[in-house]
C-alpha cells in the first residue's frame, strides 16, 4: 500500500546538501554584510572560520586551515598545482572525482612518474600498493560511488611523500586520522549543509615545508599561490582570503559550526551519519531487490549512500521521478557517470527519522515501476 507518512525534510541531495535541523536563515549573524572582508569585522569572522574549524575537528598542533576559492575543487587544484612534481605520484581512484584528479595530474600537469591505481564503481583499488616514498592523491569517500576507505592503515607513519586527501564528503561524518593526512580539502556545502563556492584547505607542517622548499616549473595563477618569497603566506590561514568571499556564506558556515558544537561536536555528527546508514542497511538486508553499490560492508559510505535496484535504468529514472513528484525525496538519482541507481545523502544534517520514513516509499515506488 502507498505509505502515508512522509519525511519531514525530503532533501536528500548529495550536494548542496540538506541544511541542519532547525535551520533558519533569519537567525544568522549578518553584521558583516555590506562590509569589506578586509575590514576588522570581516577579518574577525574569517579568522573564526579558520580557528573554530581547527578546534571542532581537533586538528593536531601546527595544522593550518584556510578558506580558498572554488569550493572543494579549488582547494584540491591548489594543492595539486602547488605541491606535486618533486616525487612520483600514486593516484588512487574509484569514482568520478578521483578520476578527475588523475586526469589533471596526467594531462594538465603532465607529470611523467604517475601510478594509476584505479577500481570500478563499488570497489576499492589495492591501497597497499602506496609507496611511502611517493606522494599520494586520493578521495577519502567516493561521493559518486558510495565507497570509502575503511581506515588509513595503508599510509606509512614514516612516509617521505605527502598525502593529499579530497575529503569533502567525509569530514564531519567520518573519523579522520589527521596525523596520516598532509593536505585535506572539503567544502561547506557537504556534511554541514553550508553554501557553495568556498573551499577549505587544511595543511600539515609537512605540506607547508613542501610549499616553502619546492617551486613548480609551471606558472601558477594568483588564486593558487600560497607562498611569497619562498615563505607561506600565513595570512591566508588567518582569514585573509586570496579573493573576495561571500560574507553571507561565512555567516552560514559559522552557524553550522555552532550547531555541531551544540550537539556534542564531531563525535555527534559522525554518530548521526552512522545511524542513517544503519537504517538503510537494515532495509537492504530484508529486501532482495535492492543492493549497496559498495561491495564490501567495511567500505560503505555513510554520507553518499549508493544503491542499485533490480530494475532497468529507465525504471530507476521513473522511480526517482515518482518519489520527487510525491514530495518524499528530491535529487536521489545516481551520479550521471555511475551505474543506474539511487544516491541518498546520509550526512549529519539529515534526520534518522526522515531516512526511516523514506524507506517504505522506496519500496512502494519499486513496486509501482516494476509492474
Amino acid at each position: 500500500m502507498k505509505p502515508t507518512q512522509k519525511p519531514a525534510n525530503p532533501n536528500f541531495s548529495s550536494g548542496p546538501c540538506s541544511k541542519r535541523p532547525g535551520y533558519d536563515v533569519s537567525t544568522l549573524d549578518l553584521t558583516t554584510l555590506g562590509r569589506s572582508h578586509r575590514a576588522a569585522i570581516g577579518k574577525t569572522a574569517l579568522q573564526r572560520v579558520c580557528e573554530e574549524t581547527a578546534q571542532v575537528l581537533g586538528l593536531p598542533e601546527g595544522y593550518r586551515v584556510g578558506v580558498v576559492p572554488a569550493s572543494d575543487t579549488g582547494a584540491v587544484e591548489m594543492a595539486l598545482w602547488s605541491m606535486l612534481g618533486p616525487r612520483p605520484v600514486d593516484v588512487f581512484s574509484w569514482e568520478s572525482f578521483g578520476q578527475g584528479w588523475l586526469t589533471d595530474i596526467v594531462k594538465q600537469l603532465r607529470l611523467e612518474q604517475v601510478n594509476d591505481y584505479g577500481a570500478d564503481y563499488g570497489k576499492l583499488p589495492e591501497l597497499n600498493l602506496a609507496d611511502p616514498a611517493h606522494d599520494i592523491v586520493f578521495t577519502w569517500n567516493g561521493t559518486t560511488s558510495g565507497v570509502k576507505v575503511p581506515n588509513a592503515d595503508w599510509i606509512s607513519d614514516t612516509r617521505e611523500g605527502l598525502t593529499i586527501c579530497d575529503a569533502t564528503s567525509a569530514v564531519f561524518a567520518m573519523e579522520m586520522p589527521w596525523e596520516k593526512l598532509d593536505v585535506v580539502t572539503f567544502s561547506w556545502q557537504k556534511v554541514l549543509g553550508g553554501e557553495g563556492a568556498h573551499g577549505m584547505l587544511i595543511l600539515s607542517p609537512r605540506a607547508v615545508e613542501r610549499l616553502e622548499t619546492y617551486t613548480p616549473p609551471w606558472p601558477l595563477p594568483k588564486i593558487f599561490r600560497m607562498t611569497k618569497g619562498g615563505k607561506l603566506i600565513e595570512d591566508i590561514f588567518k582569514g585573509a582570503t586570496i579573493n573576495t568571499p561571500s560574507m553571507l556564506c561565512v555567516a552560514d558556515y559559522l552557524d553550522s559550526l555552532n550547531w555541531v558544537k551544540s550537539i556534542g561536536g564531531v563525535q555527534a555528527t559522525v554518530r548521526r551519519s552512522s545511524d542513517n546508514l544503519s537504517v538503510i542497511e537494515q532495509f537492504v538486508a530484508t529486501h532482495d531487490w535492492i543492493h549497496f553499490l559498495a561491495e564490501d560492508p567495511a567500505n560503505r559510505s555513510s554520507t553518499s549512500i549508493c544503491l542499485t535496484l533490480s530494475l532497468e535504468a529507465d525504471q530507476v529514472k521513473q522511480l526517482v521521478k515518482l518519489l520527487d513528484a510525491e514530495g518524499v525525496a528530491y535529487d536521489i538519482g545516481a551520479y550521471r557517470d555511475a551505474p543506474a541507481g539511487l544516491r541518498i545523502w546520509g550526512g549529519a544534517t539529515v534526520e534518522k527519522t526522515d531516512i526511516e520514513a523514506l524507506m517504505p516509499w522506496i519500496e512502494w515506488g519499486y513496486r509501482e515501476v516494476s509492474r
